[in-house]
């Protein structure tokens, strides 16, 4: 049975700091996976973009606590 997001949001905080590491980790493996396997569709288009404006904004939010 699939999690709401409700219930993965409540999981992810439940979780530690390496935990976290190793869901995002198995996640880029899953869709890096996909896309050996199937090429590029939107979806993983859409993942690896999301992924890369997450890290983005993530590291503009560091750079300005400094």
């Amino acid at each position: 049975m699939m999690r709401s997001p409700n219930e993965i949001w409540e999981a992810l905080g439940d979780i530690d700091e390496e935990e976290a590491t190793h869901v995002l980790t198995r996640l880029f493996s899953m869709y890096e996976e996909l896309l050996t396997l199937g090429g590029e569709t939107e979806e993983t288009n859409r993942f690896f973009q999301n992924l890369n404006n997450a890290i983005d904004l993530t590291q503009e939010c560091n750079l300005n606590r400094r």
